[in-house]
């Protein structure tokens, strides 16, 4: 397993000369800022990005997230469905076709949601989520835009049923492709959100969409914080995803509490003995990367801190796993 940095969009110069401070590896991608009309990604940017991270001695490691409006009906079920999931098709050929191994999705067509940011350790700004300062529609304007639904709320049968269809559209395409998909759990980790049936809010949720379409190229963005976010057994979730070679990258973070009602937090203060989550890592042979995700915002900083600490931190249980343990 190696380190990487990720969660940003861009690969300025900057960014890329942080990277090579910190001594990473390489660079994932979150939504990358690339021409996005044609409701999919060309092969012509998607080279250009692999060259550039490239061209600095780093590897792109992976891409997470299209732009919502690439795939919001097939979540939905909604008429254009079926347009989409060709255009999906299509980012992931060029994707293969680039040499991109990776592309990091979620089923969540309303979004992360997070209540006001408190303050964490050292008054250091944190995200949090707290289930009683909901207030919301039956559904949130995002979704109501699309204008097409037939109830008040989107059932999980019907969520089920849209993410199957998706997923044996495009699993055969990213077997041929050789690009892995990689599922990030629903943020905050509850069954309805907005009048939204969310469906990778427990670990089950998880086996339940791996057995549906199997394939060596379908597995996990294993987002430890959201895992942390459901409540107990962490550890154990790497284990047994770990052990059937589903984890294809890691999100090391925490949160301290748990639904419905959780802080973000700096890595080692939170729920998750973060030393028995990457000993239990080595243990499965987990041999992809791992990066920071959501950080503390610290004083006076412009992004950098926050993740210099948590890749720092990082590396460091890394190192000491390897050698140690």
């Amino acid at each position: 397993m190696h380190v990487a940095i990720g969660q940003f969009s861009e690969l300025t110069d900057e960014r890329l000369t942080f990277a090579e401070q910190l001594g990473v590896s390489g660079v994932q991608l979150n939504t990358p800022a690339i021409p996005s009309e044609k409701g999919y990604w060309q092969y012509s940017h998607l080279k250009s990005l692999k060259d550039k991270a490239e061209d600095r001695g780093l590897r792109l490691e992976a891409l997470e997230n299209v732009p919502i409006h690439f795939y919001d009906k097939v979540m939905l079920g909604l008429p254009g469905c079926d347009q989409q999931i060709e255009n999906y098709q299509k980012t992931i050929t060029n994707m293969g076709k680039a040499g991109i191994p990776i592309l990091g999705y979620h089923w969540m067509p309303n979004g992360v949601w997070r209540t006001p940011p408190v303050s964490g350790r050292g008054g250091a700004a944190v995200t949090a989520f707290d289930a009683d300062l909901i207030d919301v529609q039956p559904l949130t304007a995002g979704v109501r835009k699309l204008d097409m639904l037939k109830g008040n709320t989107i059932s999980h049968s019907e969520m089920w049923e849209n993410y199957i269809r998706f997923m044996e559209a495009v699993v055969p395409v990213a077997e041929e492709s050789g690009v892995k998909l990689a599922l990030h759990p629903d943020d905050p980790p509850i069954p309805m959100l907005g009048g939204v049936a969310r469906l990778f809010y427990e670990p089950g949720g998880f086996q339940q969409a791996l057995d549906a379409v199997p394939s060596p190229n379908s597995g996990l963005d294993f987002c430890m914080g959201c895992f942390s976010e459901m409540g107990p057994g962490v550890v154990e979730s790497i284990r047994h995803f770990g052990r059937m070679d589903k984890i294809f990258y890691v999100h090391f973070r925490d949160v301290q509490g748990h639904v419905p009602c959780f802080q973000e937090c700096f890595i080692g203060e939170g729920n998750v003995d973060v030393i028995d989550a990457m000993r239990t890592l080595k243990e499965v042979g987990f041999s992809g990367f791992i990066i920071d995700d959501h950080v503390p915002d610290m004083i006076s900083d412009s992004n950098y801190s926050g993740r210099a600490h948590a890749t720092g931190y990082i590396t460091a249980l890394v190192d000491a796993v390897m050698k140690l343990c």
